[in-house]
C-alpha cells in the first residue's frame, strides 16, 4: 500500500526514531509498504520519519541505478538483486575514511528541492534486517551517501542541515514556501 510522504514542516521529520524491538509480520508489512511508497515516488531511500513514524527504520533500493560504488555485505559482494530492497533496523554508521565527496542531493520530503551536500565517502553501517539478523555493510559512492541520508532522517537530521550556508541560501525561499504549505495544509 502506498503511504503518504510527509513534507518539510511536519514535526516528525525532526524526531529521533525509537529502536525497532519486534521483528514480526507488522514490520514486514511496513517494509513492503515503504518500498512500494519509495518506488512510487521514484526514490532510492525512505525513512520511517518520512511517513510520519518516528522509528529507527529505513528502506533503500539502488537496483537499476548505475553502479558507481563499491560495497561489501557481511564480507562478501553479492549482486544487488539478492539483497535489495533493504530494510535497515536500528542502523549505526561509522565513517571509514576522512575523504569527502560533494553530490547534489534531493529528498522525497522536499519535492524538487536539490542542493549540494558534502559527506564522507566510505562508511560502515551495522544494522538488523527485518527478521532481526545482524549485518555489516561497507560501502562508498551513491550507496554510502543514500544510507547516510536515511540514517540522518532516523536521528531527526535533514539534508538541509548538512548543506553549506551559501548552498542553503540559494534554496531557502523554496524551503520556506514548502514549510508554509505544509503547515497550512495541517491547519486545514
Amino acid at each position: 500500500m502506498v503511504l503518504e510522504i510527509v513534507h518539510y514542516g511536519n514535526e516528525t521529520l525532526r524526531k529521533k526514531g525509537v529502536p525497532i524491538s519486534e521483528f514480526n509480520p507488522d514490520l514486514k508489512r511496513l517494509f513492503e509498504d515503504m518500498v512500494e511508497t519509495m518506488h512510487q515516488a521514484s526514490g532510492i531511500g525512505l525513512a520511517a520519519q518520512q511517513i510520519g513514524k518516528a522509528l529507527q527504520f529505513c528502506v533503500v533500493d539502488l537496483r537499476g541505478m548505475e553502479v558507481d560504488f563499491q560495497y561489501s555485505l557481511d564480507g562478501t559482494q553479492p549482486p544487488l538483486e539478492l539483497f535489495m530492497p533493504m530494510g535497515l533496523c536500528n542502523p549505526s554508521v561509522e565513517i571509514m575514511d576522512g575523504e569527502k565527496t560533494t553530490y547534489e542531493e534531493g529528498c522525497l520530503s522536499f519535492p524538487s528541492i536539490l542542493g549540494d551536500v558534502d559527506r564522507p565517502d566510505w562508511i560502515k553501517c551495522s544494522f538488523k534486517d527485518i527478521e532481526g539478523n545482524d549485518h555489516t555493510l561497507e560501502c562508498n559512492g551513491l550507496l554510502g551517501r543514500c544510507i547516510q541520508h536515511e540514517v540522518d532522517h532516523l536521528n531527526g537530521v535533514l539534508y538541509i542541515d548538512r548543506m553549506k550556508k551559501k548552498v542553503l541560501k540559494k534554496i531557502q525561499p523554496e524551503i520556506d514556501q514548502l514549510r508554509a504549505e505544509t503547515l497550512e495544509s495541517k491547519a486545514n
